[in-house]
């Protein structure tokens, strides 16, 4: 059996632009997404936490060191220049495997740099990944 885990993410990124015209995306500085572990092209779920959608699309390297985080074609109607977003990425594993996957979390500030690596999550072992119920042995 394989499951479905959060893998990656950039959290509270801010749209620098939006580009209706593109044929869609999500265009971001190469250098931010080295560091929450996304592959060109990878598909990833986009949360607006200012508006609150979600949509899924894949990620398009953005020139290194120019934070950009634009998101192209249809997407660009549901966000705006400035609204905060999260970027996440999933992995399908084994129920094993997931027990001691480190997911990558990468805060950023309003200007896109990166503030905080986390490689680690307190809560995913806290949780039986067969049920996916909190296993309150474990604490």
């Amino acid at each position: 059996m394989q499951i479905t885990m959060f893998k990656s993410k950039l959290h509270q990124m801010v749209v620098t632009e939006a580009n209706l015209m593109y044929e869609g995306s999500i265009t971001i500085d190469q250098d931010l997404l080295d560091a929450a572990n996304l592959l060109p092209y990878e598909k990833v779920q986009v949360l607006n936490i200012t508006n609150g959608s979600r949509l899924e699309t894949y990620t398009i390297p953005g020139e290194r060191g120019s934070r950009i985080c634009c998101m192209n074609g249809a997407a660009a109607r549901l966000t705006q220049v400035n609204d905060r977003i999260i970027v996440i990425s999933y992995a399908d594993m084994t129920p094993e495997e997931a027990k001691s996957h480190k997911p990558t979390v990468v805060i950023v500030d309003e200007n896109n740099d990166p503030k905080k690596i986390i490689d680690e999550t307190k809560y995913a072992s806290e949780y039986d990944l067969e049920s996916g119920m909190l296993d309150n042995s474990l604490q």
